[in-house]
């Protein structure tokens, strides 16, 4: 990266952020995202994943700043010497799921997920789905709430709040979690390779409808999903080495 990056400042919609947009546009100059060199999200995480989903086919690195309630994926908020900052930033190479939804309908649908996907069920009924690794059937029937599949970025998020394994950042793996599993009593889900394909089936999905949520992009009335880690996207996020991603995961694992 040049000493003089061009920066491509994108915000979330509440006061804080316009109000940090407008002093780091009044600083350091306006570019659209297409001609930037870096992009600088302002906000919180949901609107990082945002940005994520609307620019990450640029491949431009991402700096986040946190300027909402949850931050995890961002770096503190300040508005002098960015440039520097970059220069020093170390990088997180962060891959993407991708999700592929078969509806009761006939319609497909795919969504990328930076976080995590999750099945849920859509009524009181609880949810029967089985699970499917890489074509073989591992679980014939889960019976609970959901289950999701979870990348190393987000399994210290919903994943880690159901009770599953926080991944090292570069360990190559993903996290299948189940959501309040009734049956099989015992299983709380499996550490997996990134390159595995999962696949779930809805056994029952007119008496028992469940939806699936790929980050925040939600599909109802699902019958099969299948979620593979993606070939071809990649996003590079930096942070600031003294408080980095591999940092911050390694640190969560030790919240008491």
């Amino acid at each position: 990266m040049s000493d003089t990056p061009r920066i491509a400042f994108l915000a979330s919609s509440t006061e804080p952020a316009q109000q940090a947009l407008a002093l780091m546009l009044a600083r350091y100059g306006a570019c659209p995202p297409e001609e930037a060199d870096v992009l600088c999200p302002l906000g919180g995480d949901g609107f990082l994943l945002q940005t994520l989903h609307r620019h990450g086919a640029l491949g431009k690195p991402v700096f986040g700043m946190k300027l909402g309630t949850v931050g995890f994926l961002m770096n503190q908020f300040r508005d002098d010497d960015l440039p520097a900052r970059l220069a020093a930033a170390e990088p997180a190479n962060l891959r993407p799921l991708e999700m592929l939804a078969l509806t009761e309908s006939g319609t497909t649908t795919g969504s990328l997920a930076y976080n995590d996907v999750s099945l849920l069920r859509q009524t009181r009924q609880a949810a029967h789905i089985g699970i499917d690794l890489n074509g073989q059937e591992r679980v014939a029937e889960l019976i609970g709430d959901g289950v999701l599949v979870a990348t190393p970025a987000g399994s210290t998020a919903y994943n880690y709040s159901a009770h599953g394994p926080i991944l090292p950042l570069g360990s190559h793996t993903i996290a299948l979690t189940p959501l309040a599993p009734y049956r099989p009593r015992r299983w709380r889900g499996a550490i997996l390779k990134a390159d595995t394909e999962v696949r779930f089936r809805v056994l029952d999905p007119y008496k028992r409808p469940v939806s699936v949520t790929a980050d925040s992009h939600e599909t109802r009335d699902v019958v099969e999903v299948t979620i593979r880690e993606s070939r071809e996207r990649r996003v590079t996020m930096l942070f600031d080495p003294e408080h980095n991603l591999e940092d911050r995961i390694l640190s969560e694992q030790f919240m008491f």
